[in-house]
């Protein structure tokens, strides 16, 4: 029977096969890069998973601001504004927190290649508050202070939207101006009178702007002498008047008014075509005494009955003529039409040669001037108070 090993022939812990302190510092050397190796690798996953968050995101803002366009344009088509609920139906879907990226992307599409930009409207809040101030922008800057739980309430807009040019007027201007030719060139290309019908074809201007193929000219120059009657009548004119105006230029209730050949209708009935530019922004139909907590008063299509109903009812501008055409637009468009007329009245002296006829046509011009201002002067008054810039 073997004997038991005593303490000095056991082995050691120190004797046993293990890597030595240097082993184990040069193996926890050797396992730290590849530790930071995989980090790395992990590191590296995340940022390209972020960036292609990141850039899908983007894709959706540019996909949505495209949609966005194109529903604003196909809008505009129709003069019908663009309302914040539609944008979140048609264009957002569940994503209506991005609406602020998408109306700014939106807004450089449009300007960039249209020349065209989104704008709000006006609540019908904010612009009867404004009519009510006649001393201008002091007044209206205290009423506005008078009433700031008012203002606070329509501070949130009217999240309705039309589309605006960025155009300067000073290109529209020249845009627009005769030129030979082009004029000799839209002769050349003008149908026969044969194939004219009574509402007419495509008239020749001789100017880079296409007026034939734009808007509908003969119902647009309608609606900015109602702007301009109305304007003049103290901001408010009443139905009857408004009617009887109308009437005095050959526009009555069951008279038609042509458009182009371009437009979905041949004729509109005056009623037809005013609830047009109700439903488009353009003017504003309030039944007179009407309760306001009620709808603001009647709007809706103008029939007959409305007349045979006994009820009063009056005119404004829409938010759209606020913010699409202006006060000031209207108001050079009236004085420059007076002025205008005055002169040909005059002109008729002015074919002499002599330095005494140039002075005399020098004065002339001068004094146009002066009757144009003069003018706008008198509109303003008319109007009840400074003439308000595009809104």
């Amino acid at each position: 029977m073997p004997r038991a090993a005593t303490r000095s022939q056991k082995p050691g812990r120190g004797s046993q096969a293990q890597p030595s302190q240097t082993q184990r510092a040069q193996r926890r050397r050797a396992e730290e890069p590849e530790d930071e190796e995989e980090e790395e690798e992990e590191g590296h996953t995340m940022d390209v998973d972020d960036e292609d968050e990141e850039r899908g995101g983007q894709n959706d803002i540019k996909r949505m601001a495209h949609a966005l366009v194109r529903l604003a344009l196909f809008n505009e088509h129709k003069r019908m504004p663009l309302r914040r609920d539609e944008i979140s139906k048609k264009v957002l879907g569940s994503s209506t927190r991005a609406f602020a990226r998408v109306h700014l992307a939106a807004q450089g599409i449009l300007r960039d290649t249209f020349g065209m930009e989104l704008v709000e409207l006006r609540t019908r809040a904010e612009l009867e508050s404004e009519s009510a101030a006649p001393g201008g922008k002091d007044d209206l800057d205290e009423m506005r202070k008078a009433v700031g739980t008012r203002k606070k309430a329509t501070a949130a807009g009217s999240k309705t939207y039309i589309l605006r040019s960025t155009l300067d007027a000073r290109l529209i201007q020249a845009a627009s101006a005769t030129h030979e030719e082009i004029l000799e060139d839209e002769a050349e290309d003008a149908p026969s009178d044969d194939d004219d019908d009574e509402f007419g074809g495509s008239s020749a201007y001789g100017s880079i702007i296409s007026w034939s193929s734009a808007d509908q000219i003969a119902p647009l120059g309608i609606l900015y002498v109602m702007l301009a009657l109305v304007l003049v009548s103290g901001r408010v004119m009443g139905d009857q008047d408004l009617r009887a105006m109308l009437k005095r230029l050959g526009l009555t209730a069951g008279g038609d008014i042509a458009f182009s050949a371009a437009s979905t209708h041949r004729t509109l009935t005056l009623d037809a075509y005013l609830t047009n530019l109700i439903r488009q922004g353009y003017l504003d139909r309030q039944q007179v005494g009407a309760d306001p907590k009620k709808g603001k008063g009647k709007r809706g299509r103008i029939s007959q009955a409305d007349e045979d109903s006994g009820q009063t009812y009056e005119w404004r501008w829409g938010p759209r003529a606020q913010s699409e055409v202006g006060e000031q637009a209207i108001g050079a468009f009236i004085a420059d039409f007076m002025v205008t007329q005055e002169r040909a009245e005059d002109a008729e002296d002015e074919e002499e040669t002599s330095g005494a006829a140039k002075a005399r046509a020098k004065k002339k011009e001068v004094d146009a001037k002066n009757r144009l201002e003069k003018m706008t002067q008198g509109i303003a008054r008319a109007a009840g108070g400074q003439l308000s810039e595009i809104k």
